[in-house]
């Protein structure tokens, strides 16, 4: 049985992240990709911290933690967030957006197979709904492959998901002693760990340029903090059919403040696309 206050912290979540693409692309013209990332999740790190510390919850983390904290922090918010970041500057933010939360063609399965979960017909049908849609929206049809790195974009992108699917794995397998907001200071560090040494190395003379500061903070002060533990915890409590089929929201959130906001072009897949993940988004809550 689903609980409302569960589908409120996936709304909670793919509202925030579905907005961050266009505002990480509207950054990348003052700011290189990585050091855009370590800014967010070093700025995440220290709003959560301060936010425990002020409520008398900052605590080092028990033993029971760290599976979960090391799951999240290297490979949701140290591997996606590298992955992520970089094929942004190659791929438009709209289609970033979309690849990047397709969260449902390794979730799902990977909960049959390692939770031993079972899906019912309507999620299946909601799966296959919300995978027509990210046909529609990020269809090949709809690129022009000869652009420089546009393959090794989406390639990012495709990996980027694996990896956060990994993750929500491993927070159900090995749920930490407290709530993931009390750990999440901790995992934005262990992301910093992956990402510091990724921008010495990739972007040596990189860093976040003055017209990039608005972006960062709202980003790593607001998006960072509460989103990552909105997505985390959906991705822990609801069914991985469900929480995978509902991040599918996120893109479009994406696609539509894309357009609004960075001027890209809004067509025929884009509708048609935004219409089927919200219809399997309405099917998955039934099923």
């Amino acid at each position: 049985m689903l609980r409302l206050a569960d589908l409120r912290l996936l709304l909670i979540a793919v509202t925030l992240f579905g907005g961050a693409w266009p505002i990480t692309k509207a950054a990348l013209p003052y700011a290189t990709p990585l050091w855009f990332a370590v800014s967010r999740t070093l700025l995440g790190a220290l709003v959560a911290a301060a936010v425990l510390a002020a409520t008398g919850r900052l605590a080092w983390p028990a033993r029971q933690d760290w599976p979960a904290m090391l799951g999240v922090g290297l490979l949701q918010l140290g591997g996606f967030f590298a992955l992520t970041h970089l094929a942004v500057a190659l791929v438009p933010a709209g289609r970033t957006a979309v690849l990047a939360n397709v969260t449902i063609y390794w979730l799902v399965p990977m909960s049959v197979l390692v939770l031993r979960e079972r899906v019912s017909p309507l999620r299946w049908l909601a799966a296959a709904l919300g995978l027509a849609g990210v046909a529609a929206l990020a269809g090949p049809w709809a690129v022009d492959w000869r652009e420089p790195g546009m393959l090794l974009g989406h390639a990012m992108l495709v990996l980027a998901a694996l990896l956060w699917s990994c993750a929500i794995i491993i927070t159900r397998c090995f749920p930490p002693s407290r709530t993931m907001l009390d750990v999440l200071p901790w995992c934005f560090l262990l992301g910093g760990v992956v990402l510091v040494p990724m921008a010495l190395l990739l972007e040596p003379h990189g860093g976040i340029g003055r017209g990039a500061w608005p972006h960062m903070l709202v980003i790593g002060g607001i998006v960072a903090p509460l989103g990552t533990w909105a997505v985390i915890e959906a991705g822990r409590r609801l069914p991985g059919a469900v929480s995978s089929v509902g991040f599918l929201l996120a893109p479009a959130i994406g696609l539509v403040v894309s357009t609004l906001w960075l001027g890209e072009p809004l067509g025929w897949d884009v509708l048609i696309g935004g219409g089927l993940i919200v219809a399997s988004v309405l099917v998955a809550t039934r099923g």
